[in-house]
């Protein structure tokens, strides 16, 4: 059977997906500190785009090597939505159901990071009191908060896919 670009973009998904989530289950087991690194953010989000442009890339070629925008932009889409919806159901499970305790702790982490950096940047005593029992009543964990932090990341990632698929993008025609 010949696969097909939305074939491909499942696919590619469901590896995506099982990639963050063995990732998030790993440091959930190892140290749960790691989550509040900044790093940790920047490699996770270099590993979803890269799994989308993957995903355009690999269907162009079975398009003979020509993908319109729309495609492009459907391969790229598909995979990154698949894999972080998944990657959002372990995280849903682990801090709301598995583990509250954990989110409680990770928050409180959260707290202290947000107060050295406004520390750092010479915010007023005052402002900084403020915006911590503000940030205090956020649960970063909750359901409602991860399923919000979801349609942002997608959206996020959605506009990447818009400049990924205007590179990957060939049509058989000298204009695009």
């Amino acid at each position: 059977m010949e696969p097909t670009t939305k074939s491909i973009a499942v696919n590619n998904g469901l590896y995506l997906g099982a990639i963050l989530s063995l990732v998030s289950v790993a440091i959930y087991a190892v140290n749960l500190d790691l989550f509040t690194e900044w790093w940790l953010g920047i490699i996770l989000f270099v590993v979803v785009v890269a799994y989308g442009v993957v995903s355009s890339i690999k269907s162009r070629a079975i398009l003979g090597g020509f993908i319109s925008f729309k495609q492009a932009f459907s391969a790229y889409f598909i995979t990154i939505a698949i894999g972080t919806f998944i990657a959002t159901i372990v995280g849903i499970a682990i801090f709301t159901y598995i583990d509250p305790e954990a989110a409680t702790y990770l928050n409180e982490q959260i707290l202290l990071l947000t107060k050295k950096t406004m520390e750092r940047f010479g915010m007023p005593q005052e402002a900084m009191q403020a915006a911590l029992e503000e940030a205090s009543k956020k649960d970063n964990f909750s359901l409602a908060t991860q399923a919000q932090a979801f349609v942002f990341r997608l959206a996020f990632y959605a506009v990447i896919g818009l400049i990924v698929a205007l590179i990957v993008k060939k049509t058989g025609d000298k204009q695009a």
